[in-house]
Order: structure tokens, then sequence, then C-alpha cells
């Protein structure tokens, strides 16, 4: 099983799941960290979907891990799980969505090139002037107070300050913010090509949010037609989570991946 955070995400998003997972799905549970963030080196390479799908195939092979895979993906991140499934379609057991990232008609902006080299050099500011210490680990704590209704980091608050407050951490999140549409215009193009395989997909959408009744509403007929595009989809709305979900209901995350397994059996 493989799990991945959202955009600017770490491993320890996944504290409250990860060590359930092992324990009721039985299996090796893998949390990994893309370049610059948690705790990965950066990679100079502009990431792309097609790149992050194959890095899951490489770290799997890397760890020799015995396919096909469960994949757990937040936000973001489901962006490359649907593209994994899609690439390796005989590597791939189910996709876990949480409360994922979802681009209708998606268009990527231009000047690509100068965004990448805009992103890094903000990062490199923020690094050279040392208020990357300081402002990292306040924006992780910022982002769990918005989106997640616990209010609570699961984090150890040793590891936050070490991932967060490193020079690698702003320019990751910079690199991938100015990227974002660029990956969902391509995961659009990927879904004309490349069929999903016949497998079990559950999409959990967070409906605890602040956000104002109209866009939750539109935000959950977007998962819910996300979760419609495989034959063997479903979506699973839960009102007491936020967009944070698998620290809000890691029960749920849990369960979900317990359904789809049975489900590949």
């Amino acid at each position: 099983m493989i799990v991945t955070s959202g955009l600017g995400g770490a491993w320890f998003d996944w504290d409250l799941v990860a060590p359930e997972l092992a324990a009721a799905a039985d299996c090796r549970v893998v949390r990994f960290d893309r370049p610059g963030l948690g705790f990965s080196a950066p990679d100079p390479r502009a990431p792309t979907l097609r790149g992050e799908a194959d890095r899951i195939a490489a770290l799997a092979a890397r760890l020799s891990l015995t396919g096909p895979y469960v994949l757990v993906a937040h936000s973001f991140a489901a962006f490359h799980a649907e593209a994994f499934a899609r690439l390796y379609p005989d590597l791939t057991a189910a996709l876990v969505l949480v409360d994922p990232s979802v681009e209708s008609a998606p268009r990527p902006r231009p000047a690509r090139e100068a965004r990448l080299a805009a992103s890094r050099a903000a990062g490199a500011a923020f690094r050279v002037s040392g208020l990357s210490r300081p402002v990292g680990p306040a924006l992780r704590r910022l982002t769990v107070l918005a989106q997640a209704r616990r209010g609570r980091d699961v984090a150890d608050p040793r590891w936050m300050r070490m991932a967060y407050g490193s020079g690698r951490f702003l320019t990751a999140a910079f690199v991938e913010n100015t990227t974002y549409l660029d990956e969902a215009a391509e995961l659009i193009d990927l879904r004309r090509r490349l069929d999903l395989p016949d497998i079990p997909v559950r999409v959990l959408a967070g409906a605890g949010g602040r956000e104002t009744l109209a866009a939750r509403a539109k935000w959950l007929r977007a998962q819910r037609a996300l979760a419609a595009l495989a034959p063997r989809g479903r979506c699973d709305v839960l009102e007491d989570a936020a967009h944070l979900l698998m620290m809000d209901r890691p029960d749920a995350v849990v369960a979900a991946v317990r359904e789809v397994l049975s489900e590949t059996k």
C-alpha cells in the first residue's frame, strides 16, 4: 500500500492512519515525501503528472513491493494516483482518494519556465534570509487550523519544525503550486487517452469545513463526478471532516481501505 500527501504535505500527515492501516490490512504501508517536502531532497527537474506517476512506480520497484498496490492519496496527490492507475493498470489494485483535488476544465498557465524560476527564486530568498525557519512551520499550523476540524496537528512537533522549517519546503511548495494547473490539464488529457482499470475506487469527501453552503455543494458535486469516472467508484461524504480528512476521520480512511481490499479478493 502506498500513501501520498497533498500539496505541501508530508508523510506524518498520516500518523493517525498508517498504524491502523498496517494492522487492519495486514500489509506493508509506505508513506513517502515528494522532492523537497518532508525529509526528501529537492529535485532540480520540474514536476509533471507523468513524472509523479513514474516516481510512484520507481519507489515501489526500489522497495521491492509486491503489486498490485492500493494507492491512498490526499488532495493534489489524487492527480498522481489516478495517473498511476491509468498508466500502470496492472500495478493498481484500488484507489482511495481522500478529499481529492478536482479540476473539470483546467488550462495550463502561460510562461511555465518563468513561473518555475520565480518560484525557486522566492524559495531561495526565504532560505537565504532565514525566514523559512519561522514561516514554514507557521504556514503548517495555519493550514491545520483552517483545514482540519480537530484544529491540532497530528505530527510530532520536532519533525514538523525540521521538515517545514527547512530551506527546501517553501521552494517545493511554491513549485507544486505553480504547476498545479499544468498537472491538472495533463490529467484531463490522460483521461481522453487511457481508461481507468476495472478496480474499486473510493472517494472520501469532507463536508465539514468552513466554506459556504454553495461552495460545499459545488465541491461535493465534483467529488461525486470524480467517483463516477470509475465503473466501481463510490463517493462517501463525511459531514464531520474537513479537507484534512485523514486527521479528522482516520477511521473512515481505514474503513475505505478495508472495503476496497475486500473487493479485490
